[in-house]
């Protein structure tokens, strides 16, 4: 699990930072700290506790071979989440959600399927034979498809975990991750409803430094459950290993006693 960030860093980067009281939620009432003026401040101290939950869930899931989807489609998380996920090799969507993309997933892995074929024959030179047009009509189905799917294009099968920014802008995507039943990992501002998010982070979704952090620190989860699946891995690897030298010297052993034993008799 990563290092969590102490208060300071947290407040440098504007993670205490909530929205106007007019627009707070009760059910966030708890994860406030105070009001200044007309604005929330959040308790980094319940953040930095609600975060190190979440870290060492998600560092346990991908060790366990689970993966996580990174989703971020506002202005300001774009980047981030696309920067994180391509890092930590974890699908993603940073663009315009498509509805049903994880309640009919069987759609949606027939269009990766297909913007994978392109790309293939398009990286071969096999739409050469195609008319002008015909090539510009690949091409600009191709750019649909990179723009709709391209982070997501690494997905078999439906996420196992799915991590968001800002649940308000991307409550689609949230309702289906609960249709799904689905883990939520997600940042919480002080105007959102976290009752059904399984491992929250009270956190600011709207400042670019703080976005970065958290999805930044949810990427190095991601990469330690890597190295702890890899670890666990050569673990069993080496225990089998030993266990059939052991199962080979006892039978080698084994053959060896016998003519003696027959000889005695």
């Amino acid at each position: 699990m990563p290092t969590l960030p102490s208060l300071v860093d947290m407040l440098k980067s504007g993670v205490h930072l909530g929205h106007k009281k007019s627009k707070r939620h009760p059910k966030m009432d708890p994860y406030i700290f105070m009001n200044r003026g007309e604005m929330t401040v959040i308790d980094l101290e319940k953040t930095q506790e609600l975060l190190g939950k979440a870290l060492e869930f998600i560092t346990n899931e991908v060790a366990n071979g689970k993966n996580v989807l990174f989703v971020g489609t506002k202005r300001q998380a774009q980047d981030p989440v696309q920067k994180y996920a391509e890092l930590c090799e974890m699908p993603y969507v940073n663009g315009r959600w498509i509805g049903g993309m994880l309640t009919n997933f069987t759609v949606i892995s027939k269009m990766i399927k297909r913007y994978k074929t392109l790309k293939e024959q398009q990286a071969a030179g096999s739409l050469a034979k195609y008319t002008k047009k015909e090539q510009l009509d690949f091409a600009r189905t191709i750019e649909e498809l990179e723009n709709a799917i391209g982070g997501i294009q690494m997905l078999t099968r439906l996420p196992d975990v799915v991590f968001m920014v800002d649940l308000k802008r991307d409550k689609t995507a949230y309702q289906e991750a609960i249709k799904k039943h689905l883990p939520v990992v997600a940042m919480c501002d002080t105007n959102v409803n976290p009752v059904d998010v399984d491992y929250m982070i009270p956190a600011n979704d709207d400042a670019v430094k703080s976005i970065d952090m958290i999805v930044g620190l949810v990427a190095q989860a991601v990469l330690d459950g890597k190295k702890q699946a890899l670890t666990n891995k050569n673990a069993i690897a080496a225990a089998k290993e030993a266990k059939e030298k052991d199962e080979a010297a006892f039978a080698a052993a084994a053959k060896e006693a016998a003519p003696t034993e027959t000889a005695a008799e």
